[in-house]
């Protein structure tokens, strides 16, 4: 009689089990996964309840989870990455971009008038012509713009182009006239205004003197705002991008994005995770509310701080120890925040103290090297802290500094596409001895530095495949180099792919949250339409995302052409 009771309550407590154990939400069958799970890197499937994962294995492994209601994605052989992590964007610029014009595919200085004109045409009266992207690398002759190339097609119209890095524009005659800059107009700390031989503005404004007309231009307003988000996340999510860390620009108001994340977050709308990285100069803001780095939730964090050292070497205000070889006269500017230096070891120390994250951008080898002091001085006055220094873009090193980085734990955050970029005309500008030196991503690796992937979107593609493409292949957009400018700095494809995700993930402080498929991560996930793991490296550029998925949700479906909001 007491054997008959105990197999009934093990029956029944079997059957109570079965009847309790969780249901799966999301399960993905018949995939090839890539986990970035070292101890297991490969797997078939995967399940998920809510935003997390909870197993991950071969079909047979998750089958236990699957419920009434468990949705299932057949991924017929297809390849399942981390969702990628884009490490240096400025998300809200690059949304108001995809209205504005676009000039940077013009081939000549008469396209670039053409296509100005025809916009001007269009544009009601007292609004601003903005965007640009131009680049007149790709003109014969490589020659700057001037007003007088577009004041003729823009009369009343005010008129501000951005260089295609973002270190330069051209403004017009009416846009100058509105911002009071004239041939008595100094150069501020910072920035150049280009002239001609008999001292007049050209039109060209670099660096800080871009913010002598930048001051005068409307800000957007806080619907404007929203609109520029929207754009930005649906591209973000047709691209496989699931996180993106906002890096402020020089003139952007970082806590009026905040707010509007937050009003798409509410909604449902935010359908990419965000870090947003306001100015050095506003840490205050930050720090008197008791924020700390990676403050917030899964989906919208603050914490981190942005300073310029610098410029860009397009602009040729990229700061170095040695003049350029085609301006023996310039070896580049000393960014507006670093001046005088001492104001910027303050705020960095302040910062520092306060707990948050300092993120700098830094393209020269010697603004590089700057920051590295500076970052010194602050270790040596804080020690005990974890802080993951950042220094953005890390382009061009000094030899003696990639020792520096490792020793510092700095994370080297880059971007590969401009390597293929910039690689069509590097030399011609810095030599063959600094350009070895130059996106050196197996250089920092061989030193133990960190490194963290992302795009600088809008002034290079957000396209993950074409990062990845650029760090294994280094094939330089004119063709010239198909065996990789600088071959000895290439990454392998696990490589870039790592960088993107697990890489991007330790720039933020949410290694342990996501950048892996593994079990008790957020499930961020892209399933690609080809295997860039075997594929020719060529035609890495070419593959395209099926599915994106943010927290267990589908916020990008290729075979609907359709995004959703995490509110499905």
């Amino acid at each position: 009689m007491k054997f008959a009771i105990a197999l009934l309550s093990f029956v029944f407590a079997i059957d109570m089990l079965a009847q309790s154990k969780p249901a799966a939400d999301l399960l993905i069958t018949n995939a090839k996964i890539w986990t970035g799970d070292k101890a297991h890197p490969s797997a078939q499937a995967v399940a998920v309840i809510g935003d997390r994962i909870v197993a991950v294995g071969s079909n047979s492994d998750v089958q236990i989870l699957r419920g009434a209601a468990t949705k299932t994605i057949d991924a017929r052989g297809k390849l399942l990455l981390p969702g990628f992590n884009d490490a240096h964007v400025h998300f809200v610029t690059s949304g108001t971009r995809l209205n504005q014009i676009q000039l940077n595919d013009a081939t000549s200085m008469g396209e670039f008038t053409r296509r100005i004109a025809d916009r001007a045409k269009m544009t009601p009266k007292g609004e601003w012509i903005e965007g640009g992207d131009w680049d007149e690398t790709k003109w014969t002759p490589a020659k700057l713009p001037t007003k007088d190339s577009i004041d003729s097609v823009t009369p009343d119209t005010p008129v501000f182009l951005e260089h295609h890095d973002g270190h330069m524009a051209l403004a017009n005659s009416v846009a100058l006239r509105l911002a009071g800059v004239s041939a008595q107009t100094p150069d501020p700390p910072g920035g150049t205004i280009v002239r001609d031989a008999q001292g007049n503005p050209t039109g060209a404004l670099k660096d800080a003197a871009r913010n002598v007309v930048l001051k005068v231009i409307p800000p957007p307003s806080h619907d404007q705002r929203l609109q520029a988000m929207r754009r930005s996340l649906e591209r973000a999510a047709e691209l496989g991008v699931t996180s993106v860390q906002d890096m402020n620009d020089e003139n952007s108001d970082s806590f009026a994005d905040i707010r509007g994340y937050g009003e798409l977050l509410q909604n449902g709308e935010l359908t990419a995770r965000v870090y947003v990285a306001p100015a050095i100069s506003d840490w205050e803001k930050q720090a008197k509310v008791g924020i700390r780095h990676a403050f917030g939730s899964s989906y919208l964090r603050i914490g981190a701080t942005k300073g310029f050292a610098d410029g860009s070497l397009g602009s040729s205000t990229a700061y170095f120890f040695d003049p350029y070889n085609d301006d023996p006269n310039n070896s580049g500017l000393l960014g507006e925040q670093m001046h005088p230096l001492s104001q910027m070891r303050e705020w960095m120390m302040q910062a520092d103290a306060a707990g948050l994250q300092i993120c700098t951008h830094a393209i020269g080898d010697r603004a590089v090297s700057t920051v590295l002091d500076l970052y010194t001085d602050v270790v040596k006055a804080h020690r005990g802290m974890e802080r993951r220094f950042r220094i953005e873009h890390a382009q061009h090193l000094a030899a003696k500094d990639f020792a520096r980085f490792s020793q510092l734990d700095a994370i080297a955050s880059v971007q590969p596409y401009q390597a293929i970029d910039d690689g069509r005309w590097a030399e011609v500008r810095i030599g063959h001895d600094r350009a070895s030196r130059t996106y050196a991503f197996r250089t920092f690796l061989n030193h133990g530095v960190h490194l963290a992937f992302g795009t600088d979107w809008p002034y290079a593609p957000l396209d993950p495949m074409l990062t990845v493409y650029a760090a294994v292949t280094r094939a330089t957009l004119d063709g010239k180099n198909p065996n990789g400018w600088f071959p000895d700095q290439k990454l392998t494809v696990a490589e870039a792919v790592e960088e993107y995700t697990t890489g991007s993930a330790y720039a933020e402080f949410q290694e342990k949250e996501k950048g892996s498929i593994m079990p008790g991560m957020l499930a961020d996930m892209v399933l690609l339409s080809d295997d860039i793991f075997t594929i020719d490296a060529v035609k890495i550029r070419d593959v395209k995302v099926i599915k994106t998925i943010v927290g267990g949700r589908v916020v990008w479906d290729q075979e609907r052409k359709k995004q959703y909001s995490t509110a499905n």
